[in-house]
C-alpha cells in the first residue's frame, strides 16, 4: 500500500468542545501535532477568533453545519476528526447527517483523513451478544438508523478515495465528560457521591469506554493510517461490566477510599417514562433502554491485531479520575481529573 504524504501534522477537530472531541484534541497536541477546533460564537470562550488556548489548541469561529466554514478550518490538515453531535440527543435528524457530508466535502477537497468516534447505536438485539466490526447492523431505533446511514456514508467516501477511521466503543466516561449515562443516571456530578443508580439488570453485561482510553486509541490509529485500509473499522472492548452489577460495585468502592458511603439505588426508569412525555432527551433514553437489557460485548480482535493490544486503564483508576473531574469526590482530590 502506498506510503501517505505526511506534509503537515496538523489536524481540524469537529466536537472540541465536547467529552471525546476535546480529549483527542489534548492528546493529539501531546503526540506532536497542530490542532485546530471548530466552534461555534467564539467569543471569550477561547479569547479573540482564532486565538490559542492554554492546551495549545488554535480555535476558529465556525459552524459544522456551515460547509464554507469546515472546509476554510480544514485547508493544509492531514485529519479530520468528526466528533461533533448535537447536545442531549436533541435534533439528530436534523444536524447529523448534514454536518458528516460537510465533514466528507472537506476531506475530499483537501485529502484528509476522516476520523469518527463511533457507537453501538448501530446494532439491534439480533446482533448480540458478541459483536464484531463487520456485523450486520440492524438498528431498532431512530439514532441507531442515522448512525448506519453516517457511516454508509463514510464508506462510500472510501470507495470513492477519502480515507477513514471509525473506533466503536461502549457508553463514554471520563473526568470531561458530563453528558453520559454515568454521570447523568449513576451519579449526581457536583456532589459527593451518596447514591449510585444501577440503570442495568442484574445478569446483564454492559460495555464501557473510558474517554482516555478511547482518545488514545484513535491518535495511535491516526500514525498507523498509512497502513490501514482505507475503509478501516475498530472496536473497543473497554471495560466490561459482566454482569450488569460491577461498575455500580467499583463506584462505590472509590467513593469508600475518599470516606464516602454511597448505597446502591435502582434508576429510576418509571420517572423517565413520565418524564419522556415532555423531555427530547429522556425519550431518546428510553428509545435506547434495550442496551441495559441486552449484554453487548465489541469484539476488539482487529484493534488488538493491529495496535499489539488496546490501551486500558484500570477501572478504579479510571473512575477515581472521572468521579474527581465531576466533583464527586470534593475539592482535595480535584487535581486527580487533570492527572488522567
Amino acid at each position: 500500500m502506498a506510503a501517505i504524504p505526511d506534509t503537515a501534522r496538523t489536524a481540524l477537530v469537529l466536537g472540541t468542545s465536547g467529552g471525546i472531541g476535546g480529549e483527542v484534541a489534548r492528546q493529539l497536541r501531546g503526540a506532536g501535532w497542530q490542532v485546530r477546533a471548530l466552534k461555534r460564537n467564539l467569543g471569550g470562550a477561547a479569547g479573540e477568533h482564532g486565538s490559542r488556548d492554554a492546551d495549545g489548541i488554535d480555535w476558529i469561529e465556525g459552524d459544522a453545519l456551515d460547509r464554507a466554514a469546515v472546509l476554510r478550518a480544514a485547508q493544509g490538515c492531514a485529519v479530520i476528526v468528526h466528533a461533533v453531535n448535537p447536545p442531549g440527543y436533541k435534533r439528530w435528524a436534523e444536524v447529523v447527517l448534514p454536518m458528516i457530508d460537510n465533514t466528507l466535502a472537506a476531506a475530499r477537497a483537501v485529502g484528509a483523513t476522516v476520523v469518527l468516534p463511533g457507537t453501538v447505536y448501530n446494532f439491534g438485539p439480533e446482533t448480540l451478544p458478541r459483536v464484531a466490526e463487520d456485523a450486520p447492523q440492524q438498528p431498532r431505533t431512530r439514532k441507531g438508523a442515522i448512525r448506519v446511514e453516517l457511516e454508509r456514508r463514510i464508506e462510500a467516501a472510501a470507495a470513492q478515495g477519502t480515507r477513514a477511521i471509525i473506533v466503536r466503543a461502549g457508553d463514554f466516561f471520563g473526568p470531561r465528560v458530563g453528558n453520559s449515562w454515568l454521570a447523568q443516571g449513576m451519579v449526581q456530578p457536583g456532589r459527593p457521591v451518596r447514591t449510585v443508580r444501577e440503570p442495568g439488570r442484574p445478569g446483564i453485561g454492559h460495555t464501557w469506554a473510558y474517554v482516555p482510553d478511547v482518545a488514545r486509541t484513535m491518535v495511535e490509529l491516526i500514525e498507523q493510517r498509512a497502513e490501514l485500509a482505507p475503509f478501516a473499522r475498530f472496536h473497543m472492548q473497554g471495560h466490561r461490566d459482566a454482569d450488569g452489577t460491577q461498575m455500580a460495585a467499583a463506584l462505590r468502592r472509590v467513593a469508600e477510599r475518599h470516606g464516602l458511603a454511597a448505597r446502591r439505588k435502582p434508576f429510576a426508569w418509571p420517572l423517565v417514562w413520565i418524564g419522556a412525555l415532555f423531555s427530547t432527551t429522556l425519550r431518546e433514553m428510553l428509545e435506547m433502554r434495550y442496551l441495559w437489557r441486552e449484554t453487548l460485548e465489541l469484539d476488539n480482535a482487529r484493534l488488538v491485531r493491529t495496535l499489539g493490544r488496546e490501551p486500558h486503564t484500570p477501572l478504579d483508576t479510571a473512575l477515581e479520575a472521572t468521579l474527581a473531574g465531576l466533583g464527586c469526590l470534593g475539592a482535595p482530590v480535584a487535581a486527580l481529573a487533570a492527572g488522567h
